[in-house]
């Protein structure tokens, strides 16, 4: 009897062996899964540099796009999409630019925007210049976005979600709300279902791009679980970019908070 109760131990204190390290390879490897970054694309790093329309820099870290004509007052802070370089989001922060935005993308600890959702503050901070603020992301980082907003009342007047979603209420805030998806979007019920419009201002606009998919909203290849975009890359990028100069447009009309 006693022989069979150490067997029973010996396998039980084994199996608990086996299973703690399957758990710990399993953490690993998501791990270094979150710590890799997705390949960016060409147009990203050829994004990054001034042009005759839009001066460039890299202060602090964060990818900086300014008008080079005239003194912006409305501007959009970027938070990247989850293991997303910031880069892969520079055509489309240049192209703002281009429109009369200040556009900076915020880089992420680990690519994870859930590790730096006060990073805004400190753009802001830089900025007195700004007086009127739009925040937005795309994916994890849009959903970060919603978080400072929810978190700084009064901070920012626009939110932008390039496929994603409000994980706080926002419905008693004074905000204009853009939401962009495209029509391929594994999680779009998630952007779009009774539950998300709940957590946004009643008059939050919502914009489906046809043929759009999760991956075409920035530079960049290897997204999980992403359906092949019906579309160019560059026309789902031109669409998000005109929803996002609407929503800055509109704040630029505003009576200054």
């Amino acid at each position: 009897m006693a022989r069979n109760t150490r067997n029973l131990r010996t396998i039980v204190t084994r199996s608990l062996a086996a299973a703690g390290l399957l758990a710990a390879a399993v953490l690993a490897g998501a791990a270094v899964f979150l710590a890799t970054p997705a390949p960016l694309l060409p147009e990203a790093s050829a994004a990054q540099r001034s042009t005759d329309r839009v001066l460039y820099s890299e202060e602090r870290g964060w990818l900086t796009f300014t008008p080079a004509a005239g003194q912006p007052e409305t501007g959009l802070i970027f938070y990247p999409g989850g293991r997303v370089p910031p880069a892969a989001y520079a055509p489309a922060a240049a192209a703002l630019a281009e429109r009369g935005y200040l556009a900076v993308i915020v880089p992420m600890p680990l690519n994870l925007a859930v590790l730096g959702a006060d990073r805004a503050a400190a753009v802001q901070a830089a900025h007195p210049e700004i007086t009127r603020w739009a925040i937005g992301g795309h994916s994890l980082g849009g959903a970060m976005a919603a978080q400072y907003a929810a978190d700084h009342p009064g901070a920012v007047q626009g939110l932008l979600f390039w496929a994603s979603y409000a994980p706080a209420s926002l419905a008693g805030q004074n905000l204009r709300v853009v939401s962009v998806y495209g029509s391929l979007e594994t999680g779009r019920a998630s952007f779009t279902s009774p539950e998300a419009r709940a957590n946004l201002p009643a008059e939050a606009v919502f914009v489906e791009i046809t043929g759009g998919n999760h991956e075409q909203f920035g530079y960049y290849t290897g997204q999980p679980n992403d359906p092949p975009a019906a579309l160019p890359r560059a026309d789902q990028q031109a669409q998000a970019v005109a929803a996002a100069a609407q929503l800055l447009e509109i704040l630029s009309a505003a009576p200054a908070p």
